[in-house]
């Protein structure tokens, strides 16, 4: 193998790894949000916040997928 297509390997594993981490973090603020609101007493401003850092995740992750897997025309 040549070094570019090792490199792109590398760069490869470091965006699956990303996509795990960012697919976690989706997850943990889904299951905080589920929490705050069968809870009944969170404040609105709060869960408001979560939800937009869970849609910024989202971005991240669909982001990632695209470079993993991009679209193919045929």
């Amino acid at each position: 193998m040549n070094k570019r297509s090792d490199l792109s390997m590398a760069t490869d594993d470091v965006l699956k790894v990303e996509l795990e981490v960012f697919r976690r973090e989706h997850r943990d603020l889904d299951e905080a949000i589920q929490a705050l609101e069968e809870k009944g007493t969170a404040d609105p401003l709060t869960i408001r916040r979560l939800k937009k850092q869970k849609l910024n995740l989202k971005d991240k992750i669909s982001l990632i997928e695209d470079r993993l897997l991009p679209d193919i025309i045929a």
